[in-house]
């Protein structure tokens, strides 16, 4: 599959789109980068990648290099990447919310030859760099020339001769978000991420792609997969525009979107309920969008969104590992509830038991996938990185395991419960921890919340509340937190323990970072609000 390469996609897809918009920034006179905005169409970003990977070429990066790329939400994060597929090399998208110890890891784990950043993060950068005792040279974005010869520093190893890039090789490696532990580096190729973009072009439904047309605001994080890669070759594939805001702020969302221009969004975590949140005004239905897609939003929002705002949230799932999206796209969407879409050909979906067995319809279980019986592991994930046990065992039984709880009904349809590894075990019962936080999240003295399970003598396990609070925390208000969700849910799913954090930290693209909220040895009830004697029936 030689010609199923990204330099051959976007070549291909220019030629074809020419003087549409292809990359847009918003205008922000505070931001350090393009305060007055950023703008190029098909042909102007060819010219641009064109021009880069002619400097990568002759800086010696080529076919199975990787280079670690730490730029945020620049444009310029786009065309770097490109420009590095187009000569073969590998793309490492580096967090610019790391720590010193986590940027290290991915060096040490990921071995790049080049480090590329810009000027603001440099020292960021450098401070990585050096905890991870490599020698790795560096550039930053304004050190590239404008014209050739580069004079960035030349790698020092040699890239694969002879060896021609195919749709096999790898385009990049991206770190899963860590939620449940240490990143694993997810490798990704060019027909992997050809395809993600395709399919996201052909969802169909309430999800139109127009060429020349639609517009997609996305204040996303282009380190992930979704805005990085789902959202950029679906944009390629389609003819449409990809707008990169630096970050979500519910203060300027609406106006940014005016000032792009923008009919579409993607949205994630906290977005619907903190624009929610915001004042009613008579202008709310008159924000020009088509369409918002994500995943996350809560079903008690949903409906009460799209009636406000007068734009239909589509919901979907995806991960790294698998990213051609489930969508509940077409009509009748099921808006009410935590459904996720159906499965179609290309793409199987399973639920089953801890043995692997599949569940009668109705029953929960965790999702499993694969492209086809034929060919289970086709338009997935390459692997994990100097993981090759844990790829094996993602695949047991020639499905992708996916870690998520789900429902499947008789109609077909997937809804999501929690991620598998968040399923609380109290007294026999399996507990979601998400239903639990979208409870709590609904009050207004909570800020952010994440539940998670504690060691119990008795029940095995129980319920905790990690509360960061919109005020001040007390025993008072940890009782009414208690009652809340007594009042709302079965009492065995009532938070046993209430204990109010600082911070509940999240990753950039705000997925609550559980394992990071206590040191290790640290006992979580310590401080903590026991209500265990009051979960009582009746």
């Amino acid at each position: 599959m030689t010609d199923r390469t990204i330099g051959t996609f976007f070549e291909t897809h220019a030629a074809r789109w020419g003087q549409a918009d292809f990359l847009v920034a918003p205008a922000d006179a505070g931001r350090d980068y393009h305060p007055d905005g950023f703008r190029l169409t098909y042909a102007d970003a060819l010219a641009e990648i064109r021009r880069l990977a002619g400097h990568f070429a002759a800086a010696g990066l080529g076919h199975g290099h990787r280079v670690a790329v730490l730029l945020g939400n620049r444009p310029e994060m786009v065309l770097v990447k490109q420009a590095l597929n187009r000569i073969g090399a590998g793309w490492v998208p580096v967090n610019p919310d790391y720590r010193p110890a986590e940027t290290a890891y991915l060096l040490q784990d990921s071995r790049p030859v080049l480090i590329l950043t810009c000027a603001a993060m440099q020292d960021a950068m450098q401070a990585g760099l050096a905890t991870s005792g490599l020698d790795i040279p560096l550039v930053t974005l304004e050190e590239i020339p404008a014209a050739l010869p580069a004079a960035l520093p030349h790698v020092a190893s040699a890239p694969r001769a002879g060896q021609p890039v195919t749709g096999e090789s790898e385009a990049s490696l991206i770190y899963t978000s860590g939620t449940t532990g240490r990143p694993k580096g997810c490798i990704l190729s060019h027909d992997y991420e050809i395809s993600l973009g395709e399919w996201y072009a052909s969802v169909g439904g309430l999800l139109q792609l127009k060429p020349r047309e639609t517009r997609i605001y996305c204040p996303l994080p282009l380190f992930h997969v979704n805005a990085g890669i789902l959202l950029t070759f679906g944009v390629i594939a389609s003819g449409t525009c990809q707008i990169a805001a630096e970050r979500f702020r519910a203060s300027t969302w609406w106006a940014e979107i005016a000032q792009t221009r923008a009919n579409a969004a993607h949205y994630l975590g906290i977005i619907i309920p903190a624009l929610m949140n915001a004042p009613a005004a008579p202008t709310d239905r008159d924000n020009g969008l088509d369409w918002a897609v994500g995943a996350g939003v809560e079903p008690t929002l949903h409906r009460a969104f799209e009636t406000r705002f007068g734009c239909p949230l589509i919901e979907v799932w995806g991960m790294t590992e698998m990213c051609r999206i489930l969508a509940d796209a077409h009509a009748p969407r099921q808006i009410d509830t935590r459904a996720m879409g159906r499965p179609v050909p290309g793409l199987e979906v399973r639920v089953v038991d801890e043995h692997d067995k599949e569940v009668p319809r109705g029953t929960p279980g965790e999702m499993v996938l694969r492209h086809s019986a034929e060919t289970p592991r086709k338009w997935f994930f390459s692997g994990y990185l100097n993981l090759p046990e844990e790829t094996e065992k993602s695949w047991a039984g020639g499905w992708f395991h996916t870690g998520d709880t789900v429902v499947m009904d008789d109609s077909d349809m997937v809804f999501f419960l929690d991620r598998k590894k968040n399923i609380i075990r109290r007294s026999g019962e399996n507990i979601a921890a998400a239903e639990i936080e979208a409870v709590l999240q609904e009050h207004e003295a909570v800020e952010r919340v994440a539940v998670i399970s504690v060691p119990d003598a008795m029940r095995d396990e129980e319920v905790m509340a990690c509360v960061q609070t919109t005020g001040t925390g007390s025993e008072t208000l940890a009782r009414v937190l208690f009652d809340w969700c007594f009042e709302r849910l079965s009492y065995y799913k009532a938070p046993g323990w209430v204990r109010f954090v600082d911070e509940v930290p999240v990753t950039g693209t705000q997925k609550v970072q559980k394992h990071s909220l206590f040191a290790d040895g640290e006992d979580p009830t310590c401080g903590a609000f026991d209500f265990r004697d009051l979960k009582k029936r009746g």
